[in-house]
């Protein structure tokens, strides 16, 4: 039998506000709310442990923009919070950590410059750092999806191999934000491909995708827009992750 799988509700911040973007689009968002800080607490209410976190502005001007409620996040609930978007050197990631996430993520950081990256991974942040690969039609997207790259998520995730991340969350674009139903081949096929632990992202829109998601060898899922719309709720994602 598979170990429980991890459940994470996600949380987009744009200009301090609740969002989500369809397919990575950022002129097609969706605005939930206007207190993340309630919205998390309200997941932690529901049962959730754990929380994705992206700064959709951070991910476009390349720094963090919303360390402080992220921090407010971390101290007011009990939440392990992973945060990806604009994070890319070591005093942003020292100073996330600091606040109390429990995870970093580095995509565009990463992939950009890829000899620090893997020095944080192996000497500095060990077990602390989550490489963010999205991928659209298999090819890695970065800057807040508005940059192709040649490289291959595939590629990545096998390079890596052996390194001590934490995870590696994987975004199918094409399905990000559509509740359409995750991409499972790309996703079983990015879990065979590497021993590092992959979250998978993009596309859930309902219980029956959660059970299919559970069924692959991987440590969690990303549910955003579902638990926004009702299509999904907390307790009912956690039934079908935890099986």
């Amino acid at each position: 039998m598979l170990p429980a799988m991890k459940l994470l509700p996600a949380i987009d911040l744009r200009g301090g506000k609740v969002v989500r973007l369809l397919k990575g689009d950022y002129d097609r968002q969706t605005t939930y709310g206007d207190d993340p800080v309630a919205q998390a607490q309200a997941f932690e209410q529901a049962g959730a442990s754990w929380l994705h976190v992206v700064d959709l502005d951070g991910a476009r001007s390349g720094k963090p923009e919303h360390t402080a409620v992220i921090s407010r996040i971390c101290r007011e609930t009990k939440l392990a919070v992973e945060v990806g978007g604009g994070i890319r050197d070591d005093a942003s990631i020292q100073q996330l950590l600091e606040a109390g996430v429990t995870r970093v993520i580095l995509g565009t950081a990463a992939l950009r410059s890829w000899d620090w990256f893997r020095e944080a991974v192996h000497e500095r942040f060990p077990h602390k750092l989550v490489l963010g690969l999205d991928a659209r039609d298999g090819k890695l997207a970065v800057a807040g999806w508005e940059e192709e790259l040649t490289k291959t998520a595939l590629d990545v995730a096998r390079e890596v191999s052996d390194w001590p991340l934490a995870a590696i969350v994987f975004t199918d674009i094409a399905t990000d934000g559509t509740l359409a139903g995750p991409n499972l081949p790309a996703t079983l096929a990015m879990a065979e491909a590497t021993q590092v632990p992959i979250v998978a992202s993009g596309g859930v829109g309902t219980l029956e995708h959660l059970r299919a998601i559970r069924g692959l060898p991987v440590q969690g899922a990303i549910v955003g827009r579902a638990l926004y719309d009702g299509t999904v709720t907390i307790a009912g994602a956690l039934a079908a992750v935890e099986g």
